[in-house]
């Protein structure tokens, strides 16, 4: 509606003239108003239809994240740090969607060859030309800089496989908060992390292709095998497939991983 892209603009206006907005509010009211929980709240998609009446607004907190100098962003805290970087990744991912919708998934985008969709310089941030794999693997999981894997649960690629986006913006005052809800919500997911009747643990093909980010010692977890165990009860109904998970026994599987794009009318 008209009136909220002007309430947005106006808040975006207010944010350039008091330096940047670490409220993300108009990030906020984007995905208050186009996101939508499902699976229980554990899962979610984008209105992306009707996202895109409100593609001024987006770009507005787009331009105040371009904005902002390497330099100013090295003065932050890691907190806000990271609320920056996870909502840059999302509202650039939303953006890069928008910009060629409709499509039936990201990797429709381009090719993975000559025009990778998470290799396209489409924005500037702190003050380089960049793309998406700039934000997630040469800042945010680049070691020594955050060593925090939850933000694997925080990124959206604008697929039905990937952990869901978030109904609301990161900040800095409840981050902490908002990555250990993303991860419960992701591993409560059965059709993404679950025990099998088998009695083998089917999880993300994250963990897979990241394995690394959960044996770097985070929070003195020696292996992405003890990550799961403090979530045995999410992962399955069954007392004695909760204990096996719980003592790190059951063995591994990585589900196959769905590109479908997250889209509300699909």
């Amino acid at each position: 509606m008209r009136w909220l892209a002007a309430i947005l603009a106006l808040l975006a206006g207010c944010a350039f003239g008091q330096g940047f907005d670490h409220s993300h509010r108009v990030w906020d009211g984007l995905v208050k108003k186009h996101v939508v929980l499902s699976s229980g709240g554990n899962a979610s998609q984008v209105r992306y239809a009707e996202f895109l009446k409100d593609r001024a607004s987006l770009k507005t907190y787009l331009n105040s994240l371009s904005g902002v100098p390497e330099a100013e962003f090295r003065g932050w805290n890691r907190a806000r740090q990271m609320a920056f970087l996870i909502n840059a990744y999302n509202a650039f991912t939303v953006e890069l969607i928008l910009a060629n919708y409709p499509v039936k998934s990201i990797r429709d985008i381009g090719s993975d060859l000559f025009n990778n969709r998470w290799k396209k310089k489409f924005f500037v941030l702190l003050g380089q030309d960049s793309y998406l794999d700039r934000i997630e693997h040469e800042i945010l999981r680049k070691p020594g800089n955050y060593d925090e894997p939850r933000v694997h649960f925080a990124l959206n690629c604008a697929s039905i496989g990937c952990p869901m986006l978030r109904e609301e913006a990161y900040v800095a005052e409840r981050i902490e908060a908002q990555l250990e809800q993303q991860a419960v919500r992701f591993l409560s997911d059965r059709s993404r992390n679950r025990v099998s009747p088998q009695g083998k643990l089917e999880v993300s093909k994250i963990f897979d292709w990241f394995k690394e980010d959960w044996s770097s010692g985070y929070q003195g977890i020696a292996s992405r095998e003890a990550y799961f165990t403090r979530y045995a009860k999410l992962l399955a109904d069954d007392p004695a497939h909760q204990l096996r998970v719980a003592e790190g026994k059951m063995p591994l599987v990585f589900l196959d991983y769905d590109w479908s794009l997250n889209d509300a009318r699909n």
